[in-house]
């Protein structure tokens, strides 16, 4: 099988159980991308930890990435029992994904394009790579970002945002396409709000990079 990928990325919400319907109906070579921020907050709040925030981004210390990355790995473990054989779990850290790190947020990084070399075997042996996203660092990063990143790395057809959003709404009512000026412009202006925003940050930046996004119904073309 060859030919330029499909990215999907699961909302950690929402991967166990949508993840063999997105796969349906990306068709083909397939990479996926979950996150786990529910998973992450709940353990947090168990553990007594409280949660620290600069300008909306959460601060990670070693003790809130042991919590990600446990996190990380009982959804990528669903993600992968959802699939079945076919799925291949990497750990983003593990395979090269690399990050610019933001040092007001500790452990924290900005995910940059990347093409890892087990991420095309596993495409070249009809596999699906299951991706949990963390960086060399090891960096806590926003799973929407490093879809993103992978995607333009990998020069993919495709990304596809699967979460519990219909799409993004303008005016009231879910936009059918979203240029990415469009996009740079409503959130310059302040117009998308709450979880849509890294989603829609993230498909510009997949949409700058020549690959055409989706979230949920909504189409950021490249």
């Amino acid at each position: 099988m060859s030919g330029a990928p499909t990215v999907l990325k699961l909302g950690g919400r929402v991967a166990a159980v949508s993840v063999r319907t997105a796969l349906a109906g990306a068709g083909g070579r397939t990479v996926v991308v979950h996150g786990a921020g529910p998973q992450i907050t709940q353990e947090m709040e168990r553990r007594g930890i409280e949660p620290v925030f600069v300008r909306g981004r959460r601060v990670t210390t070693p003790e809130v990435l042991e919590v990600v990355r446990a996190s990380l790995g009982v959804v990528n473990a669903e993600v992968c029992a959802a699939i079945g054989p076919a799925a291949l779990p990497l750990f983003g850290d593990a395979i090269g994904l690399r990050a610019r790190r933001v040092d007001e947020l500790g452990l924290v990084g900005d995910p940059e394009p990347a093409r890892p070399q087990a991420v095309l075997d596993a495409l070249d042996a009809g596999r699906v790579p299951v991706v949990a996203p963390l960086a060399e660092g090891p960096l806590n990063v926003n799973a929407d970002e490093a879809a993103a990143a992978l995607a333009v790395g990998l020069a993919a057809e495709r990304i596809l945002f699967v979460s519990d959003v219909p799409g993004v709404l303008v005016g009231g009512a879910v936009a059918s396409v979203l240029s990415a000026d469009e996009a740079e412009a409503g959130l310059a202006e302040g117009v998308f709000e709450g979880g849509i925003v890294p989603k829609l940050m993230a498909a510009v930046q997949a949409a700058r990079g020549g690959v055409r996004a989706s979230i949920g119904a909504t189409e950021v073309p490249a």
